[in-house]
Order: structure tokens, then C-alpha cells, then sequence
């Protein structure tokens, strides 16, 4: 499924849910829930998420750092020849690696960014740091597309909003935009291992993400979405 229907879906559904539930829909609450709507994906360099938080022109500007930060190992003589060549390859190489790549690369500067200079921001720098670090290294729909992460995430989530006045329902409304993502992702031809290292597949195979039938599932899906929506915070307030 697509990143803005994600976005869509998971956030109307869990906002239409809690209001029903009664829980105050709150600004915090709603940002959670869309983020929470794509973060399964940030383990895929190309989703919606990740390229909006790393746009193209960040990863020309990351190439040409690297390219300038070789030059200068060749010449400033911080290494004896001929290890200062292979040290200037070895850096000015790592800009030609493909784009999925270099978002990784970034991810990981970020995290250690994070870890490094975000004390202020306790405990959000270390769970974005955390977060960052792991999507970096794991394979699309592996450890992010399970119960593991629906657990980790909503766990991350109530801690860090104890110690907030209006922070008691991001858990829920993180937790719920989540395991809805993948509630969707078992929908496709694709689908999900909930459980690894169990091999079970959730794999219902209703859609397949970039053709026409898919496109139509999803368009029907956004639909009742909005009607979800439109009754809840509409037709019955």
C-alpha cells in the first residue's frame, strides 16, 4: 500500500476509534498517530517518510561533503603516502553508493547525532536515535512489519508520555496507527511475518500495491476512511 494512503487510512481510523472511545483527540495525539501511520516503512530508504525527512538535495549536498572531504585527505598530509590515496578512495567512493544507501548512511549519522548532542530533548533523541539505528540496518517489512514493533513502539511511547500532562493516549494512538499499517501490508500479494522467527505469513492477498486493482482497493479504502470519519467527528458530535 501506498505511503499516503497509509497516512490516511491509519490515522483517520485510529483518530475515529479513540474519539469513540472517548479519548480527548489531542494535537500530540495527532501527530503521533501520522507518524506512527508511516514508521513501519522507514526501513525502506524510498518511502514516503524517509524521503521526506531526507530529500534528494540532502543526499547531493552529503556526496559533494564527501568528495570534498577526500580531496582534502589526499592533500593535507594527515597520512603518509600511499595511505593517504587509499584513504581518500575509500571516502570519496562511499559518495557514488546508490541513493538507498546514502539514506541509510544518513540515517545512522543522524542517530549518532542524536545519541551525541540531544540531551535537551530526553527521551525523544534516543528513541528517534534508536529507531533511526535499527531501520538502518534491517531488510524492508523484517523487524518493523511485526507484533515486535507494534509492542516496541507503544512500550516507547507510554514511558516517554509519563512524564507529559496530555500524554496519557499517545501509546494508544501511536500503537493503533501502527499495527493498523500493518494490518494493511497483510492485505497485499506481499503481506507480513507477524512473528519471526516463526515463518507464519499474514498474507490475505486482496491487492497488489502499483496496479490498477490495487490502486481501486486503496481508493475504496481512503473512501471508507472518510466516511468513518465524517460520522465520528461530524454526523455524531
Amino acid at each position: 500500500m501506498m505511503g499516503k494512503s497509509h497516512l490516511l487510512i491509519s490515522t483517520g481510523v485510529t483518530l475515529s476509534v479513540m474519539s469513540l472511545l472517548g479519548y480527548e483527540i489531542t494535537i500530540p495525539a495527532l501527530a503521533v498517530a501520522a507518524l506512527s501511520s508511516l514508521l513501519p516503512d522507514i526501513d525502506e530508504p524510498n518511502s514516503l517518510l524517509v524521503r521526506k525527512a531526507i530529500p534528494n538535495f540532502l543526499l547531493r549536498g552529503l556526496q559533494i561533503g564527501l568528495i570534498g572531504a577526500a580531496i582534502y585527505l589526499y592533500f593535507a598530509g594527515i597520512v603518509p603516502y600511499p595511505w593517504n590515496i587509499v584513504l581518500a578512495l575509500l571516502v570519496g567512493s562511499v559518495s557514488f553508493l546508490p541513493g538507498r544507501r546514502l539514506r541509510h548512511l544518513v540515517m545512522l549519522l543522524i542517530a549518532l547525532g542524536l545519541f551525541a548532542f540531544a540531551d535537551a530533548y530526553d527521551p525523544w533523541n534516543y528513541i528517534a536515535a534508536c529507531a533511526l539505528a535499527i531501520a538502518a540496518v534491517v531488510p524492508h517489512r523484517g523487524l518493523t512489519h511485526t507484533l515486535y514493533g507494534v509492542a516496541g513502539w507503544s512500550a516507547l511511547l507510554y514511558y516517554a508520555s509519563l512524564s507529559m500532562n496530555d500524554g496519557g493516549s499517545l501509546w494508544i494512538a501511536g500503537g493503533m496507527s501502527y499495527a493498523l499499517h500493518l494490518l494493511a501490508d497483510s492485505l497485499t500479494q506481499r503481506g507480513i511475518t507477524p512473528l519471526p522467527p516463526l515463518p507464519f505469513k499474514l498474507r490475505l492477498k486482496l491487492m497488489s500495491t502499483g496496479t490498477k486493482k490495487g490502486s481501486a482497493f486503496e481508493k475504496s479504502c481512503i473512501l471508507l476512511t472518510l466516511v468513518l470519519v465524517i460520522y465520528v467527528f461530524v454526523l455524531s458530535s
